[in-house]
């Protein structure tokens, strides 16, 4: 045995060497075909490229609007709040995520009046139903709305819009 004998046990493909010559299989134009951008080099086509074709994205009906400004609330139930707290406790966002209710700490809260609540609590939201602020109240319970300018100032705007359409309508 002699060292050209050698080769190596691990399969692999042989690598394509390009414009070598006709005689490889490879010459002339080196696999890249006629003429156009892709025969040239330093062309790349870019990701979902359809060749001129009108792409998907544009092909596809757009339709409804995404309102930028809209919040998504944590929401929480009263009959969440009725099964995990006794009678006189305070409830706020920062007790509720502790107890794994809150699923995203990052979302402001809003309290629900879906089921029934017997209890008294101190519930702290960013914002309430109004059934279930009369729940809450009903029972002996208090209700605190925290405030945040950033909501503040949006619900301002929305009531500064709504006076003006009003005004506009009248006059």
């Amino acid at each position: 045995m002699k060292l050209h004998d050698l080769h190596n046990t691990v399969p692999r493909q042989a690598r394509k060497r390009v414009g070598r010559g006709d005689g490889s299989g490879h010459g002339r134009t080196a696999g890249r075909g006629d003429k156009g951008a892709g025969a040239r080099t330093g062309h790349t086509n870019r990701p979902y490229f359809e060749g001129g074709q009108i792409p998907l994205i544009r092909r596809l009906p757009k339709r409804g609007f995404k309102n930028p400004n809209h919040i998504e609330y944590e929401v929480i139930n009263l009959a969440e709040l009725e099964e995990l707290f006794e009678a006189g406790a305070v409830v706020d966002a920062k007790v509720l995520q502790e107890r794994g209710v809150m699923k995203k700490g990052d979302r402001p809260l809003k309290i629900l009046a879906d089921g029934d609540l017997t209890k008294a609590l101190k519930v702290t939201a960013d914002k309430f139903s109004a059934a279930a602020k009369q729940k809450i109240e009903a029972v002996g319970g208090s209700c605190t709305v925290i405030e945040h300018p950033v909501y503040n100032e949006m619900e301002r705007r929305a009531a500064r819009k709504a006076a003006a359409a009003a005004e506009a309508k009248k006059g």
